[in-house]
């Protein structure tokens, strides 16, 4: 199976997506394929890459993120798979207004889980469409960043645009 390969770059370093019939399979912060495919369910797994200078509407909601507007990219398909609780979880995440973030505890809550703030964090680790599915919008109960698979500095630079 053939996915296409895009990376752009943003404020916050190159950004590359993997995508296949118009759904991100994998994104984050990176030049590194390598980085990113690890992500991927091996159901899923490309197995050739076709780079491409452009995908249309995926490429647009990072454009419009990055110009301001997160609500693009919430809408752009995304292509995932795990057991159901991480699914739902993830679907959750989109959810999850700019500008307000929610500490693990309220998404595991969110999720329909409230003790499964492990299984939430984990959602969060697991997550391969960074920016589409925004893991970056939960923060530890004390407010403190937490962990960011692609940096604590990206993540702060998107909570802060999506504050303002």
């Amino acid at each position: 199976m053939k996915a296409e390969l895009l990376t752009m770059s943003t404020p916050d370093g190159p950004f590359t997506i993997i995508a296949r019939d118009g759904a991100v399979l994998a994104s984050g912060w990176t030049a590194e394929t390598a980085e990113l495919t690890g992500q991927i369910h091996p159901e899923l797994l490309p197995d050739e890459f076709v780079p491409v200078l452009d995908l249309g509407e995926i490429s647009d909601a990072v454009t419009a993120f990055y110009a301001g507007d997160p609500a693009p990219a919430m809408r752009v398909p995304v292509l995932q798979k795990s057991g159901p609780f991480r699914s739902h979880a993830w679907d959750v995440l989109r959810t999850v207004s700019p500008g307000r973030p929610v500490t693990y505890t309220e998404y595991a809550e969110l999720s329909g889980n409230p003790r499964a703030v492990r299984a939430a964090a984990s959602a969060c680790a697991f997550n391969a469409a960074a920016l589409f599915v925004p893991c970056h919008r939960v923060v530890r109960t004390d407010g403190t960043l937490g962990g960011f698979r692609w940096g604590l500095a990206v993540k702060q630079s998107l909570l802060g645009r999506e504050k303002s």
